[in-house]
């Protein structure tokens, strides 16, 4: 038994762009990839790093965090005005680093409750 194509309504294509863009990471050559995950990971070490020494020099939590998030919006607002299309293995690297900080931030806030 064969199945039947799928008919290209609206749903079935939000269906594809959304596997696509969760697959879309880890599909390319391998050096993209790894250079993908391994920003990820360094950004998720410097994001708790990062609040942890700053909290022992400042004691300023929640000033570290606006400083964090502030920058972090300034690199979103400046890809989005330079990076048209396929961004290059630069740009996803500093926006896996990117993520890997907020992640580090948020899950930081959660552990504290706050």
């Amino acid at each position: 038994m064969t199945r039947l194509p799928l008919q290209a309504t609206r749903f079935n294509r939000l269906q594809r762009r959304v596997v696509t863009a969760l697959v879309g990471g880890f599909r390319g050559s391998w050096r993209r990839r790894s250079l993908g995950l391994l920003a990820l990971l360094l950004g998720l070490y410097a994001g708790n790093n990062l609040t942890a020494y700053w909290l022992q020099k400042l004691g300023q939590r929640p000033l570290v965090v606006l400083i964090t998030v502030l920058l972090v919006e300034l690199l979103v607002r400046l890809r989005t005005h330079l990076v048209k299309g396929q961004p290059a293995l630069a740009w996803v690297m500093l926006d896996n680093l990117r993520i890997g900080v907020v992640y580090a931030l948020m899950l930081e806030a959660f552990k504290l409750g706050s």
